[in-house]
Parts: structure tokens; sequence; C-alpha cells
């Protein structure tokens, strides 16, 4: 089964974000922050087929997630979903150079997650 984790420090977010992925066919680790996130992967040394992050969550905003995880070998080519309210261009830019695979604006649709699967080739 395919695994993925979502790093939002919205736990509305979270469950929604869960119930679209695991009626995807994911299942579905979460993180409350992108510290937690980082420690989530380390220590479970399963393959992650996805990661979901916000950009504004205490202790380890997203940009920062998304640049300690392309510095770890093991999640360099692990696709990421950005999903957040961050609407600036220079932050959207921002985190595509950091490594971020698509971006999603929110408020999202199930429609538009799905998409973005079909896009990373991750779609059932």
């Amino acid at each position: 089964m395919k695994r993925a984790l979502v790093a939002d420090d919205s736990r509305a977010i979270r469950g929604i974000l869960s119930r679209i992925l695991v009626r995807a066919g994911f299942d579905v680790v979460e993180a409350e922050n992108g510290r937690d996130g980082i420690a989530l992967m380390r220590r479970d040394p399963r393959a992650f087929s996805l990661i979901c992050a916000d950009w504004n969550m205490p202790e380890m905003n997203g940009l920062e997630f998304v640049q300690a995880l392309r510095a770890d070998h093991r999640f360099q080519n692990t696709p990421v979903m950005m999903i957040t309210s961050e609407t600036h261009r220079q932050r959207m830019e921002a985190a595509l150079e950091a490594g971020v695979s698509e971006y999603v604006t929110k408020p999202f649709t199930e429609a538009a997650i799905l998409e973005k699967l079909e896009i990373l080739h991750i779609a059932d």
C-alpha cells in the first residue's frame, strides 16, 4: 500500500486530507508540524510515496521541512505536495526551488488533490 505523510498544524485539515488520501488508496501518517514530520519519517524506515505539508506550521515551517527532507538522501525523490493558504508568487517560487513537486492552495477540493496525484503519477 502507498504511504503518505500529512504535516499540518490544523487537525481539521489533516483529517480532511487524510480522508481524501485514504479513499485514494494511501495509508496515512499525520504530523502536527514539520519537526514531528521529520522525526516520524526518520523513525519509520518504510518508504513514503507522498508527503503533504502546510507552509505555516509551528516549530518548523513547511519550507524548512522540505529543505530538511531534500537534504536526506532517502527523501530526495519523494513527491512533496505543499498545501497552503500562501498564494504569493515569491512563496510559490521558493517552495518549488526547495523541492516541492506540486503546490495546492487552500481551500482545496478533493478533485484538486486527485488531479495532483495524477500529475505526480501516484494515483490509483
